[in-house]
């Protein structure tokens, strides 16, 4: 997946997650499940972007 896809995927997950905390609650599972999938998602593009950093010095 590249930077690109990945920016696109936090954000709709980002966006997912905060419909569903207002329609629900901070702690309700789905809520819980679509922040997790956020973290792994960024914890991918910081991953990403770090290789590319080391390639570029």
């Amino acid at each position: 997946m590249c930077a690109k896809e990945l920016l696109r995927a936090i954000e709709e997950c980002r966006s997912e997650m905060v419909q569903l905390a207002s329609a629900t609650s901070y702690t309700n599972h789905r809520v819980v499940k679509a922040s997790s999938k956020l973290d792994q998602l960024l914890n991918k593009y910081y991953t990403l972007a770090a290789k590319k950093r080391a390639e570029l010095e």
